[in-house]
């Protein structure tokens, strides 16, 4: 397993008492990060047996409430726990004011340094990388400026195929990083034994894309081209598609119009809007068009 999501909240505006507003922790290539911190995110991250202590990027999509609320206090926690490593946070300009006031205002002091990124451009750019997993934005279109993200895990070497390796006595075990790495091995003969019969192809690298609030927008499909799993927020059913118009929202029909058009493998959707009992009507909807659809639910989790 190298991609696992947990749905911490997955419903738009208030939380409710069995209603949690967006918030999702994202395990890829071992790496951990949280995408956005609805209000009530750490006692989800609590139940759900989240580790604070392995967060250390967070990714804020947009400044609505219901998307970044519960950062101040989930930081504020950290700071009680005794937390010192660094803090990275990711999100849209105005973040770190927000955010640095009310500690400042509430005196809740941290031992850990604070390292904002703040985000203004409207092209997609790559924000994150390290040896595993790179992670891009993705220009989204609602009511103030909003992101949604795309996460990739880096390409894994290959891997060794030790029955083959073994029919070459001359081959040490000093070089198998050599050949991990794609390199051809010459034996003291001179005969050289291709790259391609020491290998196996490494597994294809995983893919999650966060497509927070958004109204239907063509113009990610590039960006998401042929992802693993899908986030594509679906607030209301196509008989409000009138609100979603005005909201700047997305229908679960428009959601699995993206997931087709960009030939994804999974669709998850979420974000729901409070007027509707029946979620289930969501999937229906979604699947008329796109066939492998996954409901959000606080608690899900979804593995790769």
């Amino acid at each position: 397993m190298s991609l696992s999501l947990t749905i911490l909240g997955c419903h738009s505006a208030t939380p409710r008492v069995n209603a949690y507003p967006t918030a999702q922790y994202l395990e890829i290539n071992n790496r951990h990060f949280l995408i956005d911190c609805g209000e009530g995110t750490q006692r989800q991250m609590r139940k759900y047996k989240v580790p604070f202590s392995k967060i250390n990027h967070i990714f804020i999509s947009h400044l609505h409430g219901d998307h970044f609320f519960g950062l101040v206090g989930l930081i504020s926690t950290l700071g009680i726990l005794n937390r010192e490593k660094d803090l990275h946070i990711f999100g849209p300009e105005g973040i770190k004011e927000v955010i640095l006031l009310q500690l400042k205002v509430s005196k809740s002091y941290t031992k850990f340094k604070l390292i904002f990124h703040e985000l203004s451009s409207k092209k997609s750019e790559l924000i994150f990388e390290d040896d595993k997993v790179t992670v891009s934005t993705i220009p989204l279109n609602h009511r103030v400026y909003t992101n949604g993200f795309l996460f990739k895990e880096k390409e894994k070497p290959k891997k060794l195929n030790i029955e083959n390796v073994k029919q070459y006595p001359e081959i040490e075990t000093c070089d198998y990083h050599n050949i991990k790495a794609g390199k051809d091995i010459v034996l003291t003969s001179g005969e050289i034994v291709k790259n391609e019969e020491l290998t196996l192809a490494p597994p294809k690298p995983k893919s999650f894309a966060f497509c927070s609030d958004t109204s239907y927008l063509e113009s990610i499909i590039p960006i998401i081209k042929e992802v693993d799993l899908l986030y594509h927020e679906a607030t209301f059913l196509k008989d409000r598609e009138d609100l979603a118009i005005k909201t700047q929202h997305s229908t679960a029909e428009q959601a699995a119009l993206i997931a087709q058009k960009a030939k994804v493998n999974t669709l998850i959707i979420g974000h729901y809007s409070s007027r509707y009992s029946n979620i289930e009507a969501f999937k229906e909807e979604a699947s008329l068009i796109f066939p492998n659809v996954i409901l959000a639910e606080t608690g899900k989790k979804v593995s790769l």
